[in-house]
Order: C-alpha cells, then sequence, then structure tokens
C-alpha cells in the first residue's frame, strides 16, 4: 500500500499535459454537492470549479470515482483538490448502491452499471457552463482504474485515461490471492450463492476486508489497515460488505482486453512496486 500511494504524486502532470492546460499551483477552487441521474437513480457527487473563471471560458474537466466497495470520502477529495487547484473542473461521484448514492442492492457491485454510471457522469460533466465537452480525462484507481480502461476504449469523449495500479485481468488476479487448491470450492460456493438467489432472493454478503485468515474479498493485510482506518477517519458511512454476487461478477472481467483499443486516446498506467493486490506484472503486461 505504501508503494501504491506513492504512486499517486505522479498523476497531475500527465493530466496537465494530456488535455493540454496549466495553471498554477496556487489557484483555489470551489466545491459543491451535485447529484446526476444514472438509469434513474440519483448519484451523489462533487463538483470542484477552479476560482477565477473568465466570462465564458471553458476548463478541461476531469471525472473520477473510486475503487472496490469505496466511496468519495476515501482520499478522493484530496485528489480532486488537487487537480481543482491545477485549473480542471472536476466531478467525483459514488457509484449506485453506495455512500451517498441510490440503488438497491446496497453494496452490490456490478461493473456494467458502474461503467454506465461512469458514462452518465460524462455527460452530465460536458453540460456544466464551465467545461470544454472536448477536453474531458478520466482518472481511476485500483476497480476504477479497469472501469477507465474500457472506457476509454469504447467512448471518444474521453481525451485522456489514467489508470492507477489498475485491475486487468479478475480471473488471474484473484488467482494470484486464492491458493490453487481453494479455488474449486470457491467456484462451488458461488454456484451456491447463485442458486439460494435464484430460488429465494436472498442477498448473501461478504466482507470486503477481514483479519489475516478469515474470508474477505481483498485478502491483504494492507486492504484491511487503510479499508478499516479509513472508514473509521473519514469514511464512516463505509460499509464493510459487498454482496457476494459482486464477486463473481468481478471474476469474468478483463479490461485488458480492451487496452489495444485504447489508441489514439493518451494512456497512462501507474503501477507499484511488488503489488500483491493488483499485481505489477498482470499490469505491465497488459499495457504492452
Amino acid at each position: 500500500m505504501r508503494s501504491r500511494i506513492h504512486a499517486f504524486t505522479v498523476v497531475v502532470s500527465l493530466l496537465a499535459l494530456c488535455v493540454a492546460h496549466s495553471a498554477g499551483a496556487e489557484d483555489s477552487f470551489s466545491r459543491k454537492d451535485v447529484s446526476f441521474k444514472s438509469a434513474g437513480l440519483n448519484l451523489v457527487g462533487w463538483l470542484y470549479v477552479p476560482d477565477g473563471l473568465k466570462t465564458g471560458e471553458k476548463r478541461p474537466a476531469i471525472v473520477m470515482a473510486h475503487g472496490w466497495s469505496a466511496v468519495k470520502e476515501m482520499y478522493l477529495d484530496a485528489f480532486a483538490a488537487k487537480f481543482a487547484r491545477g485549473g480542471f473542473v472536476v466531478t467525483v461521484f459514488d457509484y449506485r448502491n453506495f455512500g451517498d448514492s441510490e440503488g438497491e442492492p446496497r453494496s452490490h457491485i456490478d461493473p456494467h452499471m458502474q461503467h454506465e454510471d461512469y458514462k452518465n457522469a460524462i455527460t452530465w460533466t460536458t453540460m456544466q457552463p464551465m467545461v470544454d465537452p472536448e477536453r474531458i480525462g478520466l482518472w481511476g484507481s485500483s476497480y476504477s482504474g479497469a472501469h477507465v480502461i474500457h472506457l476509454s476504449a469504447f467512448d471518444r469523449r474521453v481525451k485522456c485515461v489514467v489508470a492507477q495500479v489498475p485491475l486487468v485481468n479478475a480471473m488471474d488476479n484473484f488467482r494470484r490471492l486464492v491458493r490453487a487448491d481453494q479455488f474449486p470450492a470457491t467456484q462451488a460456493w458461488l454456484a451456491a450463492d447463485r442458486a439460494e438467489q435464484y430460488k429465494t432472493g436472498k442477498i448473501n454478503y461478504l466482507p470486503v476486508v477481514a483479519p489475516q485468515g478469515q474470508a474477505a474479498a481483498l485478502p491483504t493485510q494492507d486492504s484491511y489497515d487503510w479499508f478499516t482506518q479509513t472508514g473509521k477517519t473519514r469514511a464512516p458511512k463505509w460499509k464493510n460488505e459487498q454482496t457476494v454476487r459482486s464477486l463473481e461478477l468481478a471474476l469474468e472481467y478483463n479490461p485488458a482486453a480492451d487496452v489495444h483499443l485504447i489508441s489514439p486516446t493518451p494512456f497512462m498506467m501507474i503501477v507499484a512496486q511488488n503489488d500483491t493486490l493488483t499485481p505489477t506484472d498482470l499490469a505491465i503486461e497488459a499495457f504492452g
């Protein structure tokens, strides 16, 4: 996790280059609560607007949401503030089913639905009067890094993309985190959950993180430390839970297959040394 945090610091310069805009570090900004629709649901977020805009001036914008199960209060505000001080308009939002946004079942992670939420966030952002719709960038970390890879391959409104410590192939990633002898039992457990939900409608849940040796979606010590500490200090609304179905959906996710479609959009991937949660070598191989 420390390596990941170190990697965060280089992102601003890339975004400045790929949307062709720069501003003084002393620039200030305003932030307001906003909401927009996605699949009929209200998604809640923040809009950051740099101070000092001239009448009719339009700025490049960055659209961003968090990774696996996380909500916007879990340090996205710090990154958005940095970008806004650099002169960018920034939209930060919670996906459906999470944080302040609507949606049921709560804590359900569907990558396809989250893609739609991102697309609708882009659409809403381009409609803001201070935004240049031809200069939209995406920034995503971890599971959101996977999303921005996929989105930038297919949505040509995106003119720049940064994927930070991204998930690139969920099945390969999962096999690094789970012992080979445990994998058949995991698949059987997921199938049983699907059957139970089909018959009864019951939604089963799994912890996102847990102490070492206990079942969790992100079974690493640094994940447990970060989520529990950050949830306690910055995001009391965050819940240490996800639907079991979320894991099954994630295992089908392979954004590495989309990387070759991103060009000619400028694309930067940031990886951490010795990353065990989203393995460094998988990300580098996907980048090509």
